[in-house]
């Protein structure tokens, strides 16, 4: 993740998005430097616009509220089948009276 936020910092800055500034980050900040994701983390910010990236995230939480609201639901939802077992095996307890 701080490969991540090292690139946001450089790009907040105004500076290009490479290997040699992410790494100057990434040591500044007091992390070891693993040579392989630093090239990961640059090849896959390639072409990818960062604004635009960051603004859709800053969208998500909006997107999410649904998924929120969803767990009061299963939460009767586990009630309503709990319900249903209770009374299917009072059903069977009558069979076998």
């Amino acid at each position: 993740m701080e490969y991540v936020y090292a690139a946001l910092l450089i790009h907040k800055a105004g500076h290009k998005v490479d290997e040699h500034n992410l790494k100057k980050v990434l040591e500044a900040a007091g992390t070891k430097v693993d040579d392989a994701r630093v090239k990961a983390t640059v090849a896959a910010l390639d072409g990818v616009n960062i604004d635009e990236a960051i603004t859709k995230a800053a969208a998500m939480p909006a997107a999410s509220a649904p998924a929120q609201t969803a767990g009061p639901a299963k939460k009767e939802e586990k009630k309503d089948e709990k319900k249903s077992e209770e009374s299917a095996a009072a059903g069977l307890g009558a069979l076998f009276g």
